[in-house]
C-alpha cells in the first residue's frame, strides 16, 4: 500500500513537470516604464529593481528552482498577481489619478514593512529593505506624488 502510495507521488510529480507555465521575462524597461513619467532617481530605481521588479515588472530573474514544479506554477501566479497589482514596466498607461493611488500604495506598504513580501526576502536577501531605504523610497513618492498634482482622497 505505502509503495503504491510512493509511485503514485513520484509519477505525479514526474507527471507534473510537463505543465509549464509562461515566464515573465520580456523587457522591465517599456516605453511606458515609471522612468517615462515620474522621475526616478538612480538610487531609488536600483533600490526598486533589487526588491521589486522580479513581481511588479514585466522581467523577473528566475532561480534554478523556478523550472520545477509546482514550484513554478506558484511563482507564476504570484508574479501575476504582483503585476496585476502593480506593474513598473506599464505604469505610464495608468491615469494620473491611478499613478497616484499606486504611489500612495507602494508607500504604504513599504512603510509597513509589507514589501517585500518575507516569502520573497527569506530567499532573496538583498532585497530587504532597511530603514533608509524605506525613507528613500517613500520620501521619492511623496516628491512625486506632489509633482502629479493630484489631490489625494480624504
Amino acid at each position: 500500500m505505502k509503495k503504491n502510495i510512493l509511485i503514485g507521488l513520484v509519477v505525479l510529480f514526474v507527471g507534473i513537470q510537463f505543465i509549464r507555465p509562461e515566464k515573465n521575462e520580456g523587457p522591465a524597461d517599456t516605453p511606458q516604464d515609471v522612468t517615462h513619467f515620474v522621475t526616478v532617481p538612480d538610487a531609488v530605481m536600483t533600490t526598486l529593481k533589487r526588491a521589486c521588479y522580479d513581481c511588479h515588472s514585466n522581467h523577473t530573474t528566475y532561480p534554478w528552482y523556478a523550472s520545477v514544479s509546482p514550484v513554478s506554477l506558484w511563482l507564476a501566479n504570484h508574479v501575476d498577481e504582483g503585476k496585476s497589482e502593480l506593474n513598473f514596466s506599464n505604469f505610464a498607461q495608468y491615469d494620473k489619478k491611478r499613478m497616484d493611488h499606486k504611489l500612495e500604495e507602494v508607500a504604504e506598504e513599504v512603510e509597513e514593512g509589507n514589501m517585500p513580501l518575507p516569502a520573497y526576502t527569506l530567499i532573496h536577501q538583498d532585497a530587504k529593505l532597511s530603514e533608509a531605504q524605506k525613507q528613500l523610497i517613500v520620501d521619492w513618492i511623496k516628491t512625486e506624488r506632489a509633482r502629479l498634482g493630484v489631490i489625494p482622497e480624504k
